[in-house]
């Protein structure tokens, strides 16, 4: 355990997002993941910078969770903030709803006390996005995964594999309790964990380290991409444009990348699917005005050669 527990640590530590005194709100659930990460934060930053906060959304009977949580923040000396949520209200995609009702509460709470929200995303977990969204839809977003830091939203245990973090917790002889829900194929996240990872691994038994080391890789590439992008681009977001002389000239990918970009700051999200339109954007006359739709709720606008996006649905305003 000492060898598990060290590298669960220094990866934590060498992340550099759980500076000493750095005020921290930990998400807590109970499971193996989140409880190794309260305790790499206590440890790191202090148990007075943390808060630990636990969501029950009352979609399981019985307080065990609530429990165990209130446990585990004793024996570390954290504070905890327990928040509940009507599991009746739930609609739609049931993961979707409760990891939706969670941020929220973490994102007020983090604004309040004016901290960081910590998530107990792992490797596995990486890996398993990568998959999942390969599989959902096109595109290099996909490949890229989760990022260690997302505005207030910090991963810090993102290059430690979840077998890491059972053997932690049972080294440190800290209680955990596994979610249910994990364990059934209702959920397509599940069957890529169950099943899609599982298959890989027969084939290779690198195969989710490599998906996150392939995903890394892409994401260091991206920024190279990045600044490429923000070179041919005139202007500041998200009122950018750029000369459709400029874009045809071009290779089809850097293409692909402008086009997104500019759209997805027009819609101020992600606008999928733009970037397959490419072709079509750079095609538009560069003679009085001309206007294509496209997915992600945008419009794209040439007029007088000069290409920009607006948002669909603020026309009438």
């Amino acid at each position: 355990m000492a060898d598990v527990g060290h590298g669960v640590i220094e990866a934590a530590r060498g992340s550099g997002l759980l500076p000493p005194g750095g005020s921290v709100v930990v998400l807590v659930s109970g499971g193996p993941d989140s409880v190794c990460l309260l305790d790499v934060a206590t440890r790191l930053a202090g148990a007075r910078s943390v808060t630990a906060l636990h969501v029950d959304h009352g979609l399981r009977p019985g307080e065990a969770d609530t429990a165990l949580c209130e446990d585990v923040c004793g024996q570390l000396g954290v504070n905890l903030i327990v928040e509940e949520v009507n599991g009746q209200e739930a609609h739609g995609n049931i993961q979707a709803w409760a990891r939706e009702a969670r941020y929220a509460a973490a994102t007020q709470l983090a604004m309040d006390l004016d901290a960081t929200i910590a998530a107990g995303h792992t490797a596995s977990d990486q890996a398993e996005t990568v998959l999942y969204r390969l599989a959902a839809a096109p595109g290099r977003r996909a490949l890229l995964g989760m990022t260690p830091r997302s505005g207030r939203l910090i991963r810090p245990l993102l290059t430690v594999h979840r077998a890491a973090t059972v053997e932690y917790c049972r080294g440190r002889s800290l209680p955990t309790v596994e979610d249910p829900s994990n364990a059934t194929d209702a959920f397509a996240r599940n069957r890529v964990r169950s099943g899609l990872i599982g298959a890989l691994k027969e084939i290779h038994p690198g195969a989710e380290a490599n998906v996150v080391a392939t995903a890394q890789i892409l994401r260091d590439e991206g920024v190279v991409l990045d600044s490429l992008v923000d070179g041919l681009i005139d202007g500041e977001a998200p009122h950018r444009s750029i000369q459709l002389s400029k874009l045809r000239e071009q290779p089809a990918a850097i293409r692909r990348l402008v086009v997104q970009r500019l759209a997805d700051e027009a819609a101020g999200s992600l606008a999928p699917g733009v970037a397959r339109r490419a072709d079509d954007i750079a095609s538009l006359s560069d003679l009085g005005t001309a206007m294509l739709d496209v997915p992600g709720g945008v419009r794209a606008v040439a007029a007088r050669g000069t290409l920009r996006f607006i948002r669909r649905a603020g026309l009438d305003s």
